[in-house]
């Protein structure tokens, strides 16, 4: 959903460095943060689904590469 959020020029500022930081957008660093605080909060009961903006936050153990025999690094025989 799309709505006005009018925010304080210096909390703007440490938010886009903040997402900077993180390699997300101001916008999805902002929806990642509410996200979490509705969690601790106990008022996002349930994991919904991935939103485009959580696809790209994976950790290094999600990433890697799965060794297999007979294959080179960059997946060639």
């Amino acid at each position: 959903k799309r709505f006005l959020l009018r925010l304080d020029a210096e909390l703007y500022e440490v938010l886009e460095k903040w997402a900077a930081d993180e390699l997300r957008s101001v916008n999805a660093q902002i929806e990642y943060i509410l996200k979490e605080a509705a969690r601790k909060a106990g008022r996002w009961k349930s994991r919904p689904r991935p939103t485009p903006s959580d696809r790209f936050v994976a950790s290094a153990e999600d990433t890697e590469l799965e060794a297999r025999p007979g294959l080179a690094e960059d997946g060639s025989e």
